[in-house]
């Protein structure tokens, strides 16, 4: 293309363009040079600077952008300069992004007048469903004029094409072609996936595979030439900014540099493919449109040198730059939160009793009421039947379909997309149908959510509430009927409540809302109605809407006597959910002698009253309906063993369900694989032999 066909586009640009393609270039020598100061593992942009800084400077300080850990160009584009990549890259304390706790490239900031960038992580494709998530909330606010913006903004997702392999990748084009959000879709394809060839890797790029995404619009471009590649991102800008709609961008890049800095490209690419790719360089194409349009061999050669000096000296700077203070390792794991007092009436004068269903209907309407970026979502939540267990029955037709919805049969999505719509000033409550059904959300949770305000250095706590149905019960059957909080409980940066009734359940809804962090409220089916015999208390008097109960408080629901527990005659049992009832029904054959505490919330875990409990006993059973080995349960009893030992008359018990792979759906199998009064009242005879 010659200069005289050229778009209309500014020489400033284009001299931009290539000083900082330049850039990218000096910096991929000198890491290559340096590599044994240079040991974090790290990739570079080299061939993928040309559609990266396009793609950079359309972006306005509203929009959203999630890079993916080749966007190096992108960033420079942005205005970050190469020593605060670098800082990142040495892992140096002053690393604006994570504090040197992330990889190179991997940022995340939230500025006001810069565009936002929510938590990155490593894991292939993930950002797709968060990133999603943010568009989702956009369409929200704009829906309900919550937020003002000076240009409707456009969230920008990256990828590699090799990533759009990815199940999750699948399940954010399918939510925005269906909710038409506006996102816009990069995929800069280079054709390798380490060492797999796109041959190997896929059946078509991904400019084919959307097309069966109804209602993404789809585009290709020559990803090495910035002029082609500034033109198709004004066009790919401009159609979701105004349309509101998703679009993907195929871009065709080459790989010029190694994978990693740990996957060397002489490791496995022949050298013909490898001469191929340098080929179609984009600094080398800029090059000539260059010197086409006028500039001397000199002013460019001036450029690469003055460019290459101020890497070195910014590298040089970067080396110098202090390491993180290792006393802050503990920091940002999870927010402040506000709640941290119990509050409100838990007990109103003349107040009436309800099922813990009606504390899940009650709580959601009072917050939704008070809050417009409170939302529900979730299978099958929404009008028709408000959830498989009715408890959001009627929500539907008080806020309308717009704030409380259905979504596809997709747990990744339900669950990873509140990133975004946290990161937006949102307020998602999702649900999870059964807890058995979690799995395929767990890489959202664990991946993105559970390491979002570590990683951001506190920027994106993920406010969220995620509600699952738990536990067995009736003859549920293996897929109905999991206990999973040893799993949950074992992901850090997440909080988990287990209400065991309706006061309970209503207070811990609220303090979960109002948490800046990500909370699990684990919910037992077999209380929602109060059918299991023995579980009418479950039922409580409603608190008042003003009722808060913090997480992390745990209670004594039934206490020893004073001269059992002098006579050394009594024991406590330390449980949650189904537990309580279960030991209040074995604690009648133990008069005075048994106290049991409810935790109500395991993360965080009240470790103090626990203790204090158990330190005056000297005796404990740590109940669970989890199959019993390696258990949540399990560990408990031996963080207690360990801080109360010299305490002690006997061994700390946990007693759970039986260690097989599932629940049975036969009734008396189901009987026989559960804990029960009648087990639990021989082990504490057991405990009291000794």
């Amino acid at each position: 293309m010659r200069p005289d066909t050229l778009p209309s586009l500014s020489m400033k640009i284009l001299r931009q363009a290539f000083e900082d393609m330049m850039k990218a270039k000096a910096m991929s020598f000198l890491y290559d040079e340096k590599k044994q100061i240079c040991k974090y593992v790290h990739s570079n942009s080299r061939g993928h600077e040309a559609i990266q800084l396009a793609t950079a400077y359309h972006l306005q300080k509203d929009d959203w952008i999630s890079p993916y850990y080749r966007d190096e160009s992108l960033l420079l584009g942005m205005g970050y300069t190469p020593y605060q990549l670098m800082l990142q890259l040495l892992a140096k304390g002053e690393d604006i992004f994570s504090g040197g706790r992330s990889y190179y490239i991997h940022p995340s900031r939230k500025t006001d007048n810069t565009p936002k960038i929510i938590h990155q992580s490593s894991a292939t494709g993930m950002q797709a469903i968060p990133t999603t998530g943010i568009a989702q909330g956009i369409q929200y606010i704009e829906h309900f004029n919550l937020q003002d913006y000076s240009t409707p903004p456009v969230v920008v997702c990256s990828f590699g094409d090799n990533s759009i392999t990815e199940g999750e990748v699948s399940e954010a084009f399918q939510f925005a072609g269906l909710h038409q959000l506006p996102i816009l879709f990069l995929v800069q394809d280079n054709d390798w996936g380490i060492s797999t060839t796109a041959e190997e890797a896929r059946a078509q790029d991904a400019y084919e595979f959307i097309s069966g995404f109804k209602g993404i619009q789809r585009m290709r471009v020559d990803g090495t030439d910035f002029i082609k590649s500034y033109t198709a991102m004004n066009t790919a800008f401009a159609y979701v900014r105004n349309q509101r709609k998703p679009l993907l961008v195929c871009a065709k890049t080459v790989l010029i540099g190694h994978h990693t800095s740990g996957v060397r490209k002489e490791m496995y690419r022949p050298l013909e493919d490898l001469a191929k790719h340098e080929t179609q360089d984009p600094g080398k194409k800029l090059r000539t449109y260059l010197l086409e349009a006028g500039y001397s061999e000199n002013t460019l050669y001036d450029i690469e040198k003055s460019t290459e000096q101020s890497v070195r000296a910014d590298f040089q700077r970067a080396l110098e730059a202090k390491d993180p203070a290792v006393e802050d390792v503990n920091k940002y794991v999870f927010a402040p939160t506000p709640i941290t007092e119990e509050q409100g009436e838990r007990e109103p004068k003349n107040g009436q009793k309800i099922l813990m269903i009606d504390a899940a209907i009650h709580a959601i309407q009072e917050l939704m009421s008070k809050n417009p970026e409170a939302l529900l979502y979730g299978q099958d939540v929404g009008e028709r039947i408000g959830g498989v267990f009715r408890e959001t029955v009627t929500l539907a037709t008080k806020f309308g379909s717009r704030r409380v919805f259905n979504t596809p049969i997709q747990e990744a999505y339900i669950i990873g997309s509140t990133v975004g719509m946290s990161a937006v000033g949102l307020k998602p409550i999702v649900e999870i149908q059964f807890a058995d059904y979690i799995y395929t959300g767990i890489n959202q949770l664990i991946t993105e959510i559970s390491k979002s305000c570590y990683l951001s250095l506190g920027k994106f706590p993920v406010s969220t509430v995620i509600r699952v149905p738990i536990g067995a019960y009736g003859g549920g059957g293996p897929y109905h009927s999991g206990s999973i909080e040893s799993l949950l409980a074992s992901i850090k940066g997440i909080k988990i409540a287990y209400p065991s009734n309706a006061a309970d359940f209503k207070g811990l809804f609220k303090a979960a809302f109002y948490d800046p962090n990500p909370v699990i409220l684990l919910e037992h089916k077999g209380l929602y109605w109060s059918k299991v015999a023995g579980t009418q208390d479950a039922q409580t008097v409603e608190p008042a809407e003003n009722y808060i109960l913090p997480l992390g408080q745990a209670t004594s629901i039934l206490k020893a006597s004073e001269e059992q527990i002098t006579k050394g005659l009594s024991l406590c049992i330390i449980t949650y959910g189904m537990g309580i009832y279960w030991a209040k029904e074995a604690a009648k054959h133990f008069t005075e002698r048994i106290e049991i505490v409810d935790l109500r919330s395991l993360i965080p875990l009240d470790e103090a009253y626990v203790y204090s409990v158990v330190q005056k006993h000297g005796k404990c059973i740590v109940l669970t309906e989890e199959q019993l080995q390696n258990s949540f349960a399990e560990a408990l009893s031996a963080r207690i063993s360990q801080a109360c030992f010299k305490y002690l008359d006997a061994p700390v018990t946990p007693v759970g369900a039986l260690n097989i792979p599932a629940i049975p759906l036969n009734i008396n199998l189901e009987r026989e694989a559960l804990p029960n009064a009648e087990k639990l009242k021989e082990v504490i005879h057991q405990l009291f032999a000794y």
